[in-house]
């Protein structure tokens, strides 16, 4: 444990270890760094690797010490071209004239006394990352992540700088440089760091550093978001990543000052950077962490109940206990009944709402998308923004859309390039897949759609169909498939498209409703039962399906009997809908593949809802005049 911890203190010595070990033997590109992180990945094994390596989602910067091994749970949000830098180099003592070779890779700055004209020197390529925090991550994920990393001795959380701006960092780093070691390159393990105020609470972050960050645009997707951005380097197989994936990388952290002194220093009519996009690719490093890469782990969902692990073994998809998941589900269909105004059927679509998932592609058709529109939400006591809630402390990951007049013409739903700062501007609806989006249609109003609230419905209504966005690129439009879970909220039939609309009856009346919905959030489900909803869904979301031959053949054969006395009683569309209920339905009930009984229960709750879809279509035409 206590070499875990060594290893994270001060992983550069790790790795120039492999590189002198490689340089000794006269060569230098022997693979040492394929090497180094087989070794790292071996070391992070370990069970209590989590809890050695600090993140920087849980952990304030200004607790981490500069050069040591870091883990970020991330979105990649952007991707910068690619940057030369020093791979090798030699460095030259003045006094002994004696010569290094030194490896320049997982850091930003370069030792002093380069010998700029040795025949050692490699220049190499590195791809940089724009990394924010994954969109919409909810708070009880970030709070079980935290807790779960509290078992770190506190001696890995002493703040490894002062409390200070990035201004004073700038003035203490570059001003005595001459009085201080003579090297400008990373921190080594032996020198000594500020001591801090070890009482202050870990959460804090310093002041001046909010009140800097609040003037720079760290372009966040979602209005509102917190936590540190990072600029990711990676310097292997870059092309393996691709925009929006989820990662946990882990990496060197560096927050050199130096970087942003020398970006300042540059001459935009020397450079091929124009000063907006030093700006933007140069930010200050007390406030934007450069993250060297050695390795990144895909993450498959963001449920810190649910290791990672056990999906890349694929233990849970055939370990799941069939019984244990249907008792699950039993409870959560109560709980959410009682959520949805006493609405069972409702409650046993929303289910299948929340477990539905993009599996496959067939040409451009998304296969497994099930996009649920509830309508006949009450307006009265704010009970869209409590289904919200409720929502929120089940999924890893949601947002609430407000549909009023004003978003819808004001918001910025699809990311636009900006070629001037040669940036990839977020926009809302980048988010990472298996989102929960609710879509509140009832907070719509009167009025007229302007040219960017035409082109928002637009974006959402190719997103729900087709599960995919349109970024902007100004000249031309390049499509980014997704996988995001939209449920819409409304009173009457949304005016977006849905793959299933179940029409809400309440069972409370308008007077009580406000003491009934108060009465949810007065008497909350443990959370050892909420912990149980949450790994429920995200299990069901990652079990594999299939349907024998024999049942495919009794379910064709049903759906000709279906049509056959009458033919207008069920469509090729209705077919299909009925098709993704039975599968979702088995899911959920841990099973899978499709039973009989599954595909029964599922022509059952279909055809209750489709009577009262029409029901309730035959009550508004008999209003109108």
């Amino acid at each position: 444990y206590f070499y875990l911890l060594t290893l994270a203190y001060n992983p550069l010595h790790c790795l120039s270890s492999f590189y002198i070990s490689a340089s000794s033997q006269n060569n230098p590109e022997s693979g040492w760094e394929a090497k180094a992180v087989l070794f790292f990945k071996e070391q992070l094994k370990d069970k209590e690797a989590h809890t050695s390596v600090p993140s920087l989602n849980d952990v304030p910067l200004h607790y981490l010490k500069p050069n040591s091994l870091v883990r970020f749970r991330c979105l990649i949000q952007d991707m910068f071209d690619p940057e030369f830098y020093m791979g090798a180099y030699e460095t030259v003592d003045p006094s002994t004239k004696a010569r290094v070779l030194r490896c320049g890779k997982y850091k930003d700055v370069t030792e002093c006394g380069v010998d700029l004209n040795s025949r050692n020197t490699v220049t190499a390529e590195r791809q940089t990352f724009y990394c924010v925090p994954i969109p919409g991550e909810n708070p009880w994920v970030k709070e079980i992540s935290f807790s779960q990393a509290r078992v770190v001795p506190s001696t890995s959380y002493v703040p490894s700088r002062q409390k200070r701006s990035y201004e004073e960092d700038d003035d203490m780093d570059t001003q005595p440089q001459k009085q201080r070691e003579p090297h400008t390159g990373p921190q080594s393990h032996t020198e000594p760091h500020g001591n801090g105020d070890c009482k202050r609470q870990e959460t804090e972050a310093p002041s001046s550093q909010t009140t800097s960050a609040s003037h720079l645009d760290l372009n966040f997707p979602l209005p509102g978001e917190k936590g540190p951005s990072c600029l990711v380097k990676v310097y292997e197989d870059w092309d393996s990543f691709k925009l929006n994936d989820t990662l946990e990388v882990y990496g060197i952290l560096s927050v050199n000052t130096l970087l942003d002194a020398s970006s300042s220093l540059l001459d935009p009519a020397e450079c091929m950077e124009t000063a907006e996009e030093q700006r933007v690719h140069s930010p200050p490093a007390s406030l934007v962490p450069r993250l060297h890469m050695i390795y990144a782990k895909p993450l498959p969902h963001c449920n810190p109940l649910l290791p990672s692990a056990a999906l890349e073994d694929n233990s849970t998809k055939t370990s799941v206990p069939n019984g244990e998941m249907a008792s699950v589900r039993t409870e959560l269909l109560a709980y959410l009944t009682h959520v949805l105004l006493g609405d069972a059927l409702a409650a046993e679509y929303l289910i299948l709402h929340l477990i539905s998932s993009v599996y496959a592609r067939r040409d451009v058709l998304p296969l497994g998308k099930f996009t649920l529109n509830v309508s006949g939400c009450p307006t009265v006591a704010s009970y869209t923004e409590r289904l919200y809630q409720i929502i929120q402390q089940l999924v890893p990951c949601s947002y609430r859309l407000s549909m009023s007049l004003q978003n819808m013409n004001q918001l910025r739903l699809v990311p636009k390039k900006d070629y001037v700062a040669n940036r990839l501007v977020s926009g809302a609806l980048q988010l990472a897949r298996n989102t929960s989006l609710f879509l509140d249609e009832t907070q719509l109003e009167q009025g007229q759609l302007d040219t960017t609230g035409v082109r928002n419905i637009t974006a959402l209504g190719n997103l729900i169909s087709w599960q995919k966005v349109d970024y902007d690129f100004n000249y031309h439009q390049m499509e980014f498939p997704c996988n995001i879970n939209v449920l819409i909220a409304s009173e009457g039939r949304s005016l977006l498209p849905s793959d299933c609309q179940v029409h809400l009856q309440p069972q409370v009346a308008p007077p009580q409703m406000e003491e009934y919905l108060s009465a949810i959030h007065m008497h909350p489900q443990a959370s050892s039962q909420l912990n149980k909803f949450r790994l429920y869904l995200s299990l069901a979301r990652t079990l594999d399906y299939s349907i024998s031959d024999e049942v495919t053949k009794a379910v064709e054969d049903d759906f000709v009997d279906m049509r056959k006395d009458d033919p207008q009683s069920i469509s090729a569309e209705d077919f299909h809908r009925l098709l993704v209920v039975a599968r979702l339905l088995s899911l959920s009930l841990g099973q899978t593949s499709l039973s009989r009984d599954s595909w029964m229960r599922a022509k059952h709750i279909e055809t209750l809802r489709r009577s009262r879809t029409e029901q309730q279509q035959q009550c508004v035409n008999g209003n109108e005049p």
